[in-house]
């Protein structure tokens, strides 16, 4: 199967996206390819293990399940079963939980996952702020968390009645957010963005 190609015209279907072997990551909207890299900094990885560690402890014992990239969330329009060929998009967000067991298997999540967050880079944050703001809502992922690194910002869109994103409310560096999405859970960002202190 030849590799695929960024910014043409071409399109490919989860089933070419099985078969790609460059040792690059890359994610499919739309039917089009997008290369992950380069691989996000150490500021990202540490904002992304701090707040999966807080998800991870949480959810023991609970039905929802958290994950991490690279974990493979195929967005699809139905609850019908789809055949490879058909699903033509495929994200890795930074972290997704995952509370519907009927929608995990062994490639990932097959459906829209409860919570994704995606923590900014210099080479994603156009498309985590608007490309993925789109897919996510249309999809009718209940949460999205943008988590803005260099500004120590977390802004949280929830989904609402009509199908759309609402305002999202905005924390800081020393705000608690609440996740009633996950029961009486509350994350203290102070640990999240200033882990040794």
């Amino acid at each position: 199967m030849p590799q695929p190609k960024s910014d043409t015209n071409e399109r490919y279907s989860y089933a070419d996206y099985l078969v790609w072997n460059d040792d690059k990551r890359w994610e499919l909207i739309a039917g089009q390819a997008t290369c992950m890299s380069p691989a996000p900094g150490r500021q990202h990885q540490e904002l992304s293990g701090a707040l999966f560690n807080v998800l991870y402890s949480w959810l023991i014992g609970k039905p929802c399940r958290v994950y991490s990239a690279p974990f493979d969330v195929r967005l699809i329009e139905t609850k019908e079963n789809v055949a490879d060929d058909y699903i033509d998009t495929v994200v890795q967000p930074d972290i997704v939980v995952v509370c519907d067991p009927e929608k995990l298997d062994d490639r990932g999540c097959k459906g829209s996952p409860d919570l994704i967050i995606e923590i900014l880079s210099p080479s994603t944050a156009r498309m985590d702020m608007t490309v993925k703001f789109d897919l996510y809502q249309h999809f009718g992922v209940k949460e999205y968390w943008i988590v803005h690194p260099k500004d120590q910002t977390v802004l949280v869109f929830k989904l609402l009645e009509s199908g759309l994103f609402g305002v999202p409310d905005r924390y800081c560096a020393n705000d608690m957010i609440a996740v009633p999405l996950l029961g009486d859970l509350q994350i203290d960002l102070t640990k999240v963005f200033t882990p040794d202190d």
